[in-house]
């Protein structure tokens, strides 16, 4: 059976388990107070170009968006998102069970613009009875999106310019980072998202890690962020076991070059797809590819390859999403082929 279902079917890269291997007997302490998380915070901090940023390892992307969202929100606030967004639709309602509203905003292939962030903020405001809503108190986006496609640094620092004015923090959801910062089509650095939002974090646990994602403030934390990460249920004991992983993934650049090959094995399933002239939902620039197939067909390729329903095109066609990662072989890719 073929696996293209998600970007963490594999566990995780070579060099990170030997690292993991190599440290297991070493005697630290916890809470990620111990050296490796240390090593790991300076590396991110040097790779964002932001020596003073506060940095934290939780252990995976909802966990991370339930605990930084709901810490820099007031009780009476909520998040604007995208209506795609993966706080509002896949998270269970994570961020509602923490008191928050996750505030619906119109998309164009995943991505909210700041423009239609601005006419809900000026609406919000010029009702006379705005006290009695809940206050937009944020701005949430995912880079890439739930549809694999990038903002460009343009549309960041319009979002950033209107949420400074709003005087909202700019969260960015990094789950996929990885595959976004080295895809050909993108202008956006890593020093570009520090220095335009709020909050972001850099996904591991699709992105080579057995688990973990790396929270990022720019700034400064939130008062006692640590505190209401143990709060929350989500402060690892072991805090180790995520900052040797981010230590292994953030020397020799290991974290950007294990992206490419997702994004090449993408490019090669992308090209023949598009010879053997199948429709696509949309065009991604990353390793998330959206295909529209004929349902006879999509149950047929079940039977030898495992992959995600998207959607509902038509009677007789399904969106479905093929996706490659940092383990991704291309003779995994060129079997795939063969069977479309």
């Amino acid at each position: 059976m073929l696996y293209f279902e998600n970007d963490y079917c594999e566990g995780a890269h070579e060099a990170v388990l030997k690292r993991l291997i190599e440290t297991n007997m070493e005697k630290l302490p916890g809470y990620g107070t111990d050296k490796y998380c240390e090593s790991a915070k300076e590396k991110i901090r040097k790779a964002c170009g932001c020596p003073d940023a506060d940095v934290y390892f939780l252990v995976g992307g909802t966990q991370t968006n339930e605990v930084v969202i709901s810490s820099l929100l007031r009780r009476y606030e909520g998040v604007l998102a995208a209506a795609t967004g993966h706080i509002s639709l896949h998270e269970a309602g994570a961020i509602e069970y923490t008191g928050h509203k996750v505030l619906a905003l119109p998309h164009r292939e995943g991505k909210i613009s700041a423009g239609a962030a601005a006419e809900y903020l000026e609406t919000f405001y010029q009702d006379e009875s705005h006290e009695h809503m809940v206050f937009p108190g944020m701005v949430y986006i995912s880079h890439p999106t739930e549809y694999g496609t990038l903002y460009t640094k343009k549309e960041l620092e319009e979002l950033s310019g209107l949420c400074e004015k709003y005087h909202l923090p700019l969260f960015l959801d990094g789950a996929r980072l990885g595959y976004g910062l080295v895809s050909p089509d993108t202008d956006v650095t890593l020093a570009d998202i520090a220095r335009l939002t709020s909050a972001f974090y850099i996904g591991g646990t699709k992105v080579g890690a057995l688990c973990g994602e790396a929270v990022v403030f720019p700034g400064k934390a939130p008062a006692h962020f640590l505190t209401m990460i143990k709060q929350q249920g989500a402060l690892l004991a072991k805090g180790r076991l995520l900052g040797i992983q981010f230590d292994a993934l953030f020397t020799d650049d290991l974290y950007m070059e294990i992206g490419k090959n997702a994004i090449e094995t993408a490019e090669i399933l992308k090209k023949a797809l598009a010879e053997k002239g199948y429709r696509f939902l949309l065009a991604s620039p990353t390793n998330q590819i959206f295909v529209i197939l004929e349902n006879q067909r999509m149950e047929r390729l079940r039977e030898k390859a495992v992959f995600s329903y998207w959607e509902k095109y038509d009677e007789n066609h399904t969106v479905v999403r093929f996706a490659t990662s940092w383990a991704t072989k291309r003779e995994e890719v060129e079997e795939l082929i063969s069977l479309l």
